[in-house]
């Protein structure tokens, strides 16, 4: 039996993790602070914890996939929280999109209580975390890196060690800038495409084989082609991690306008109905700008 994991936060993300380590051999037990979200897991036979005690008892690896950094720091440094009641010598590894600064307070209160941390943000879906072709951004100590290998192995099939705590964080940062940005100018430009009279799926076909595509164009496209939002990505995880990015910018007094107007439009399709889709929906909202959503 390989090693005993602890995984906390069990959203889409860190469900399809634990189930894609559970396949791997590994003796994997969930934790997630929502009481609903437990018994619906649990009545679908996925193994939960009820109390952070339970879930870290004899489990020397922590994985913790957490929306934002307000749930990070809840989850990390509250009372009774993962560095009040893990044991030290447990390794945890953090792979939410937080922002540098939160991941290095989390990380120093953590070494104080001799607790191994890896700053390790993931770039992929759930359906790729499920089977695990994540791509793993790592910062932290070579010594850490060596002992996570068997979990990294099995979530994805490459890594890239950044250097120390916090620069993984970074670099996810700027990843999701480039990102959210393809995702909205293929949109915009789509829905002029479609506007201009070209049959949706043609111009797929030929913009797919263009200088114009990306990465995200052709993997959404297909479903939005088909009026299939539902999400891979969810549109306020986009807008949140703009915001992260933006305000990472103002602290080292790098401007980010065109992050910034991304933004802003993510928002305004939040505002305007969009909450719980795909990122790819801006589409359908740049289509309602003609009057052809």
């Amino acid at each position: 039996m390989k090693e005993r994991i602890a995984v906390f936060g069990m959203g889409q993300m860190g469900a399809n993790m634990a189930s894609r380590l559970t396949e791997q051999g590994f003796d994997v037990l969930g934790y997630d602070i929502n009481p609903a979200r437990r018994q619906e897991l649990a009545e679908r036979q996925v193994a939960v914890a009820d109390t952070v005690e339970a879930a870290l008892a004899g489990r020397p690896v922590v994985l913790t996939s957490l929306p934002d950094p307000a749930a990070a720091k809840s989850a990390w440094l509250a009372p009774e929280g993962l560095v009040d009641q893990a044991a030290p010598g447990t390794l945890i590894i953090e792979l939410s999109t937080l922002d540098p600064d939160t991941m290095r307070e989390i990380a120093a209160a953590a070494a104080a209580k001799g607790i191994a941390v890896l700053d390790c943000p993931v770039s992929g879906g759930p359906m790729e975390s499920l089977r695990g072709e994540l791509v793993l951004i790592v910062g932290g100590d070579v010594a850490d890196i060596r002992r996570a290998e068997p979990v990294l192995q099995s979530l994805g099939q490459s890594w890239s060690h950044t250097g120390p705590i916090g620069t993984a964080k970074a670099v996810k940062l700027v990843n999701n800038m480039m990102s959210m940005g393809n995702v909205l100018i293929a949109c915009e430009a789509f829905a002029l495409g479609e506007a201009a009279g070209v049959a949706p799926e043609t111009l797929y076909q030929v913009l797919s084989q263009s200088g114009g595509r990306s990465f995200h164009f052709t993997k959404r496209f297909p479903k939005a082609l088909k009026n299939d939002f539902d999400p891979g990505f969810k549109m306020e995880l986009g807008e949140k991690d703009l915001a992260l990015a933006i305000d990472f910018g103002r602290a080292l007094r790098q401007p980010t306008p065109a992050t910034s107007a991304v933004r802003e439009l993510m928002a305004q399709a939040l505002a305007t109905g969009y909450r719980g889709r795909d990122v790819v929906a801006l589409l359908e909202m740049f289509r309602g700008f003609s009057g052809k959503k």
